[in-house]
């Protein structure tokens, strides 16, 4: 069955400030922006049979030059084991770590992503680091960027161990991250930056976890900025941190907001800034100098609270995936997810003006159809005095090393085109 996403493709046209920096890397760091949802414009998704927007019947550009359209199909069951546990590799943080904290259940390692028109190959360690033998790649926005960078360095550490560099390359190494694999001389980082502009504390001096923000929406964050010319694969990623209280400002004024119940200020919802955010960052790494990189949007994650806000007892106890008729994309995921993929499309046409590469891991639909796969309340020890669940981040191993393959499969075809251009040339 075709991709009712890709059908509706079709159909649509920091220097952060250190109050940021600082947040500590915690359960309530991760999960709080989406306790503002409930308040928003958009109501959260019903966990059952959603109805769904009518769509269009048509092919789009995520279908790939060999014919199979990648991001359309279903989980299938596969009893072989995942590509590491977490005694075989040593990055895994405890928030993402199910199995060493004693979830039971282990079936949600046991699925492999099946598109309807071929088969996606399985993750190829060696084959990889062959593909970005003298790169370096990069991954900019939130912590959900990150855990793909965590499920990557697992998928490759059987291959060849990497050195973790972050504090030599950065003052905050906890968000910062950098690593080499010195037999390959690639390197791996991730640059936080979760709202990929400019974004500071309202009051700095009464910083707490809900905060008003600033968000900048026209100067794109120096953190991400000064530094990703340097790299050869971009992966832009962001989403949940937009949920909470923001301020949205242009030309350093203040034109309007999300959430934030101010006296003579528009309330323009999130996704004015979520469209503005990712505009800025395509902007900007479009039109960086020394950048002649690929770049991709890993579309939007999904959440799957069930039972309660995330703060009132939700949870994720799923152990199992839903099928596309017990969930369909709709409400403010769709929205969310169609208001970064015009951006993305928009950006596309400009960076091919200039030669440059943009690709996008369209993901959402994917992960929509996992609730199975979230740390739930296996992301700590049960020593520890925690009533939140993590329904945002994904379990390593788990559905998010799919990101991975098919970013390798992306690439792969890429490599493929290019060795056909150099052929056509010389002859």
């Amino acid at each position: 069955m075709k991709s009712r996403i890709n059908e509706i493709l079709n159909g649509t046209t920091r220097k952060t400030s250190k109050s940021v920096l600082l947040i500590p890397f915690t359960l309530l760091l991760i999960i709080l922006p989406l306790s503002l949802m409930t308040n928003s414009h958009e109501s959260p998704p019903v966990i059952s049979a959603v109805r769904s927007r009518s769509s269009l019947n048509s092919t789009t550009e995520s279908e790939s030059e060999d014919g199979c359209d990648i991001f359309s199909g279903t989980w299938v069951p596969y009893p072989e084991g995942p590509y590491y546990n977490h005694e075989t590799c040593p990055w895994i943080l405890d928030q993402q770590n199910c199995i060493k904290f004693g979830r039971p259940d282990t079936d949600f390692m046991h699925w492999r992503w099946k598109p309807d028109q071929c088969e996606l190959p399985l993750f190829d360690a060696d084959q990889f680091l062959k593909l970005v033998k003298g790169k370096k790649m990069v991954f900019v926005g939130d912590s959900v960027g990150k855990n793909q960078m965590w499920s990557l360095l697992c998928l490759l550490n059987h291959v060849s161990e990497a050195e973790d560099l972050s504090e030599r390359y950065s003052s905050n190494p906890m968000y910062f991250k950098r690593y080499y694999f010195e037999d390959y001389n690639f390197t791996l980082a991730n640059l936080w930056s979760p709202y990929f502009v400019k974004a500071r504390d309202d009051d700095p001096d009464q910083h707490t976890y809900n905060n008003i923000m600033r968000l900048y929406l026209d100067e794109a964050d120096e953190a991400w900025t000064n530094q990703v010319a340097d790299f050869d694969i971009v992966i832009f990623s962001a989403g949940h941190w937009f949920f909470r209280p923001l301020l949205f400002f242009e030309n350093n004024k203040l034109v309007g907001c999300n959430q934030c119940d101010k006296e003579n200020v528009t309330d323009l919802t999130y996704y004015y800034g979520y469209r503005k955010a990712f505009r800025t960052a395509f902007k900007a790494i479009t039109n960086l100098k020394r950048y002649n990189g690929m770049t991709f949007l890993r579309t939007f994650s999904p959440s799957h609270f069930e039972n309660g806000d995330w703060n009132k007892g939700g949870n994720c106890k799923r152990t199992k995936p839903f099928t596309k008729e017990e969930i369909k994309l709709d409400g403010f995921m769709l929205e969310t997810y169609l208001t970064q993929v015009d951006e993305f499309k928009a950006a596309q046409k400009e960076a091919r003006k200039k030669g440059l590469k943009f690709m996008m891991l369209d993901t959402t639909e994917i992960m929509l159809l996992r609730p199975d796969g979230h740390p739930n309340n296996y992301g700590h020890s049960k020593d520890k005095n925690t009533t939140l669940n993590d329904c945002v981040h994904w379990c390593l191993p788990g559905p998010v090393d799919t990101w991975n393959e098919l970013l390798q499969y992306m690439m792969n075809l890429e490599n493929q085109d290019s060795s056909d251009s150099i052929i056509q040339r010389i002859f």
